[in-house]
C-alpha cells in the first residue's frame, strides 16, 4: 500500500468515526478536519466535499466485501456451501467494521447524482450474485421459493446485526454465520416445486 493510499484509508477511518458518531446531516467539513488532523483547506483540495469522503465509504465497502466473495466462491461448488460462504463473508467484514456497517446502513439514500449511481451499481451486483446462489439452490435441491423475498430476507437478517450483536453472547462471526445460514437455509429448504406453476417467476426486479 503506497503512503497515498495508507493516507487515505486513515482519513477514511476518521470519517466513518465522524458519521458515526454525528450522522451524516449533523457532521461538517470541520469535524472532519479535526477527527483526521487535516487542514481544512487539505480536505476541501482533496474530497471537495463531504459527500466524497461518504461516496468513498461506501465504494471502498463494497468493493473489498465483492472481491472477497468472488475469491471465496472461486472453489466451492455445492448450492448451500455457497450460500454459507456469502453469510460468512457478509458477516466477517461487517463484524470487522461495524462503524462502517452503522454508517451505510443509515445513510443509504444520500448519495446523489453520480455518486449515488456507481455505488447503487456495485449494491446491485452484489444483491444479483445472491440471487444467483439462490436459484442454484432451488434447481439443485427443486425448491420453491421467491429468490427475491429469499435474499432480501438474507439482507435484512444480516444488517442490522450491529443494533443487537454482542461478541460473549453470540459468538465470533463464523459461530453466527453458522447459526445464522442454519436458520435462513431451513426456512427456505422447506417448500418444494410448485407442480401447478412450473413457469413462476423468481427473478429480482429492483
Amino acid at each position: 500500500m503506497s503512503r497515498f493510499d495508507q493516507r487515505l484509508s486513515e482519513i477514511l477511518t476518521h470519517a466513518t468515526d465522524v458519521f458515526d458518531e454525528k450522522g451524516y446531516a449533523g457532521a461538517s467539513m470541520r469535524d472532519l478536519s479535526r477527527a483526521s488532523g487535516m487542514s481544512l483547506a487539505g480536505l476541501y483540495y482533496y474530497f471537495e466535499s463531504k459527500e466524497k469522503l461518504l461516496y468513498l465509504i461506501q465504494r471502498h465497502t463494497f468493493t473489498t466485501i465483492l472481491e472477497r466473495l468472488r475469491t471465496r466462491l472461486e472453489d466451492v461448488t455445492e448450492p448451500e456451501a455457497r450460500i454459507r460462504v456469502f453469510i460468512l463473508n457478509h458477516l466477517e467484514y461487517f463484524l470487522a467494521n461495524q462503524k462502517s456497517m452503522k454508517v451505510l446502513s443509515h445513510e443509504d439514500e444520500v448519495l446523489k447524482n453520480g455518486y449515488g449511481a456507481e455505488i447503487a451499481a456495485i449494491k446491485r451486483e452484489y444483491v444479483r450474485i445472491c440471487v444467483e446462489l439462490m436459484e442454484e439452490l432451488k434447481r439443485a435441491r427443486d425448491l420453491d421459493f421467491s429468490s427475491r423475498t429469499a435474499t432480501l430476507s438474507l439482507f435484512g437478517m444480516m444488517n442490522w446485526i450491529y443494533t443487537w450483536y454482542k461478541p460473549r453472547v453470540d459468538g465470533n462471526a463464523e459461530e453466527l454465520a453458522r447459526e445464522m445460514g442454519d436458520i435462513f437455509l431451513r426456512g427456505v429448504s422447506s417448500g418444494k416445486a410448485s407442480k401447478k406453476d412450473p413457469e413462476k417467476r423468481t427473478d429480482l426486479i429492483l
